[in-house]
């Protein structure tokens, strides 16, 4: 992608529906398309928002762009195009860079919403908080990430998708290669962590909601509870018969509590 600070945007696939309240909404492991269900319930009422980072989907990336670190300066940048008090929500990986994104500027974030996020480390250097998801088998990993596997979306969406490519269309499987790649490269060491990061959400001082699947095994509602605890006020909430990804598995009530929240008087 090209540094383009006056409209940072211009250069990433995006995703730009709805009216509303203004949500930039960061994905997770794979990018997110307007049809879904949880960016249509979402969208009847804000304005959304969904970047499909560098690297992922159709966006492009440049050589030298390769770390967390310019993923969050990418967004600071893109925060400063956005309207004023904007919503962030993160999904996964997005969570992790949401987190990021908030310990930096509260100021310029309404609301913080992380769902499923990674980002810290919880347990000792022998302890795994998160699943590797790239050493670890796929059915094992789509058994971890899913309540119900079988609920999945059709498509290049959510983890545990090498046992499906079967069902993907040739331009689908190239999609899906670029995010693996690029998730790899921003992610692979440390795994799906900043070291550092844990140490800094006491920054967050903003109304912040985390959701998380009940049935996630990725990283566990403990991780996540653990992960609200650290940020002060937040709030820790659980959606039934939901994995790792209740905008896939439970997109209408993943949806409606996001909603409920940004209707709440701000305090």
């Amino acid at each position: 992608m090209s540094a383009d600070v006056d409209d940072p945007l211009a250069d990433l696939d995006t995703v730009h529906v709805g009216h509303g309240v203004p949500v930039l909404v960061l994905h997770g492991p794979t990018p997110l398309a307007a049809e879904l269900p949880f960016i249509s319930a979402l969208a009847e009422h804000a304005e959304i928002f969904a970047p499909s980072h560098p690297g992922f989907g159709r966006s492009p990336r440049d050589a030298d762009f390769d770390s967390m670190y310019d993923l969050v300066h990418l967004y600071l940048q893109v925060l400063d195009r956005l309207p004023q008090q904007i919503v962030v929500v993160g999904l996964s990986f997005g969570g992790w860079l949401a987190a990021e994104l908030a310990c930096l500027c509260s100021h310029r974030i309404d609301r913080l919403i992380l769902v499923d996020s990674v980002g810290i480390k919880l347990g000792s250097r022998e302890e795994r908080d998160i699943t590797h998801l790239f050493n670890t088998p796929p059915d094992e990993l789509e058994a971890r990430a899913w309540h119900d596997p079988a609920r999945r979306p059709r498509g290049p969406l959510g983890l545990g998708w090498q046992l499906h490519v079967q069902d993907m269309t040739d331009e689908e499987l190239v999609l899906l290669a670029r995010s693996w790649d690029a998730l790899c490269l921003y992610a692979w060491r440390p795994h799906l962590y900043n070291p550092h990061l844990k140490a800094w959400l006491h920054r967050v001082r903003i109304p912040s909601l985390v959701v998380w699947g009940a049935s996630d095994r990725i990283v566990s509602p403990e991780y996540g509870r653990a992960y609200a605890g650290l940020i002060p006020g937040a709030r820790f909430d659980v959606i039934p018969r939901a994995g790792h990804h209740p905008e896939l598995e439970q997109p209408e009530a993943l949806a409606a509590r996001i909603v409920a929240f940004l209707q709440e008087p701000r305090r």
